[in-house]
């Protein structure tokens, strides 16, 4: 169980303040899986798509795999970009930390990953709870996924984010020159 300050619903200390996006390492293995655990989105009818999901250290070591850590250490969120074909395959936040724009930072840092690799676009299946966090960080809903049981039993929204190519300089105009020495 969390400590909880009354009234915030958060445990101590944790702000947006100090939290550093590092990548993942094979160790943090057991931490991400227990994030993903942990999460009550996947509460009730969506428990059977994380029962018994595990983040394996080859899945870490294979991926660009990202996590948001509290000055502490403490795990806040994470997020896996594949490259080929380009899609976000899992992002979370802890339950704790929601509402304080780690998702959008998480995003954004994604963002600067895929543009880094040359990638214009992102896939995401979303979580269906989740689309409008989605759409409201720029995705663009594409389609639908059917359901997949016994695992996913429920259609879940196809979304992509694109992603702007790095800004090239522009040349300007030819700096004036004087005549005189």
């Amino acid at each position: 169980m969390t400590p909880r300050i009354t009234g915030t619903g958060r445990p101590a200390g944790i702000s947006a303040a100090g939290v550093s996006v590092r990548r993942a390492t094979a160790r943090d293995a057991k931490r991400l899986t227990g994030l993903i655990r942990s999460s009550s989105a996947y509460e009730g009818p969506y428990a059977p798509m994380i029962s018994g999901y595990r983040v394996g250290p080859d899945y870490i070591e294979t991926h660009r795999v990202f996590l948001a850590a509290a000055p502490d250490g403490r795990v806040l969120g994470f997020y896996a970009l594949l490259l080929a074909p380009p899609e976000l395959d899992l992002m979370f936040v802890a339950d704790a930390a929601q509402g304080l724009g780690l998702g959008r930072r998480l995003i954004s840092h994604m963002k600067e990953e895929a543009r880094a690799a040359g990638v214009r676009s992102v896939r995401v299946v979303s979580h269906p709870p989740a689309e409008g966090f989605y759409l409201g960080v720029g995705a663009e809903r594409v389609g639908t996924v059917t359901a997949n049981p016994p695992a996913v039993m429920w259609d879940r929204p196809e979304l992509v984010i694109r992603v702007a190519p790095a800004a090239t300089p522009r040349p300007g105009p030819e700096p004036h020159r004087s005549r005189h020495p």
